[in-house]
């Protein structure tokens, strides 16, 4: 499989060339110059499959001659090591967790099959790679412990001053070694805004192998696509299938809109969000007017400008909005309206939600409400961290029925020392400390 940007599709490149840039040079997203059809005995056969079965065979043509075929299958196996249980909630409402990875967030699974492939291309090129990465709170957790000790690897994670929770401050912050933290005097967006700047900066470039482990990464955004897969195979009788993916950056609902492209029978999919609106603002005036960041308690979702939408727009829709509003609905959600819906799930159905999971679960119930309820669609939303991850923002009844995870509390007991640089939002100071620690 080889690769191009979304805006030049002549200079095309090997997966391990786009893993290891992260980003075009032209400023623009890598995306596969084809997208594979699988076959149709492979989607009927589905339940019958083991999961590292699934998931190679899905994988493997992105990635090409650039990684053994025994290698592939230790990348799977090492990234699938915890499982993805389906539940139903009620009705033919179900939901995915994604948290039981180890750092609790749906994230880990991108981030553990990228840090296996930096790794091999770490032993290849004998070059020391380094990993820029902004988060709004779960992916610089789950990539300060994908990369912790990661021989030849590197990470630096910006993040933005006071928009994450103090557990996925913790998770970023104490590990040392190899990670090093950055709180930076802004939002989301402006993180993003340097790690992009930075990948364009040939200073920079001259003198660091540098790639990103954010969802621009193909690495970090292809591997999502198992959980469709991996939902599917589960499920009892998916005629008329839907998914709720709560969305911030848009990464892990366009690896869903890339399963159906491939042939998964997904009959359409709702891109919930919270007041952060840009998507759904563009699907129903059909203009892109991004506007600042307001912070909520759903964070990850904290996000204007949400990089991977143009893999969306440019590449699987060619900028055909006809076509995209009969595959994606999308909502906006406040943090009452979420508030409320924890409190009512847990009171109703005792289950407990995360703000995150309460979006996408949020925008089935509108969906529903506004399009009539078929009783042959099955629901699907995913639950993306665990709640305890937000414990300071859950409805006050709840917070002594989340139980903390046994591998989380191991870490909450041991004493480490919190190691935090403080910097502006401006670029400039961010290249001259990084040109300096050369």
């Amino acid at each position: 499989m080889l690769y191009r940007s979304l805006t030049n599709d002549k200079n095309l490149i090997s997966f391990e060339e786009a893993v290891l840039k992260g980003l075009s040079p032209d400023g623009s997203l890598y995306v596969p110059k084809r997208i594979p059809i699988l076959d149709d005995q492979f989607i009927k056969n589905l339940p019958k499959l083991q999961i590292s079965e699934i998931c190679k065979y899905i994988i493997k043509p992105y990635i090409g001659k650039s990684i053994p075929d025994s290698f592939i299958s230790n990348i799977i196996n090492d990234t699938l090591s915890f499982p993805f249980p389906l539940k139903k909630i009620h009705d033919n409402i179900y939901v995915l967790e994604l948290f039981h990875g180890p750092t609790l967030a749906f994230k880990d699974v991108g981030v553990r099959f990228m840090a296996e492939c930096l790794s091999f291309f770490y032993k290849k090129i004998k070059k020391k790679i380094t990993i820029l990465v902004a988060t709004s709170g779960d992916t610089g957790a789950a990539v300060a412990h994908g990369f912790y000790k990661k021989p030849g690897i590197e990470v630096i994670i910006l993040y933005p001053y006071n928009g994450i929770s103090s557990l996925q401050k913790k998770q970023i912050t104490s590990l040392g070694e190899n990670i090093f933290s950055l709180e930076i005097k802004g939002n989301f967006d402006n993180c993003q805004n340097i790690v992009k700047k930075s990948f364009l900066d040939k200073e920079i470039r001259k003198k660091y192998v540098l790639t990103s482990a954010n969802s621009i990464n193909v690495a970090r955004w292809l591997p999502q696509m198992f959980y469709y897969f991996l939902a599917y195979k589960t499920i009892e009788n998916p005629v008329e299938l839907i998914f709720s993916v709560p969305s911030g950056n848009f990464g892990n609902i366009c690896a869903g809109l890339m399963s159906e492209k491939m042939g998964l029978p997904i009959k359409f999919f709702i891109a919930p969000t919270n007041i952060n609106d840009t998507i759904p603002r563009f699907l129903k005036y059909e203009k892109y007017q991004p506007l600042p960041v307001k912070k909520t308690i759903s964070n990850a979702m904290d996000i204007s400008n949400p990089n991977n939408f143009p893999r969306i727009w440019n590449y699987l829709y060619k900028e055909n909005i006809l076509q995209l509003k009969k595959k994606l609905f999308s909502y906006r959600f406040t943090d009452k309206e979420t508030l409320y819906i924890i409190e009512k799930v847990w009171k109703k159905y005792k289950y407990i939600l995360d703000p995150h999971g309460a979006v996408g679960y949020l925008g089935i119930k509108k969906y529903f409400k506004k399009m009539n309820y078929k009783s042959s669609l099955k629901a699907i939303f995913l639950e993306t961290a665990h709640p305890i991850k937000f414990l300071d923002h859950m409805p006050l009844i709840l917070r002594d029925e989340i139980i903390v995870p046994s591998n989380l509390g191991v870490f909450l007991k041991e004493k480490r020392k919190e190691k935090i640089l403080s910097m502006s939002n401006d670029f400039n100071n961010f290249k001259s400390w990084l040109l300096e620690r050369i």
